[in-house]
């Protein structure tokens, strides 16, 4: 699978909420993705993603699963995770799946 925003947001469905056990793409945790080339056909990858409170528990272990994950790859150099507030998360960016999960109707 070449690198491109869906590749790297289907990576990212590996970092698994350890409270709620839904993954971070599906819980709507994920803002931004960016990509820039880099050397060796490579890519540096960038995302911007929340927590679901500003003093989430779980944050640094979403933010280096996230890391760990996207590093993972050999098609990336460098990953960057930019953690914003910036709009606040809501329910409502969870997918229908993530609400099915969590019994959220």
């Amino acid at each position: 699978m070449s690198l491109s925003e869906a590749a790297v947001l289907e990576e990212l469905k590996q970092v698994i909420d350890p409270e709620l056990f839904v993954n971070i793409v599906d819980l709507g945790l994920v803002y931004k993705v960016d990509l820039e080339p880099a050397d060796n056909d490579k890519s540096n990858v960038t995302i911007e993603m929340t927590m679901t409170s500003p003093m989430c528990p779980a944050g640094p272990q979403l933010v280096g699963g996230a890391k760990r994950v996207l590093e993972s790859r050999d098609d990336v150099a460098e990953v960057e995770v930019r953690l914003v507030m910036e709009p606040a998360w809501t329910p409502d960016r969870m997918t229908e799946e993530a609400r099915d999960q969590l019994g959220i109707f």
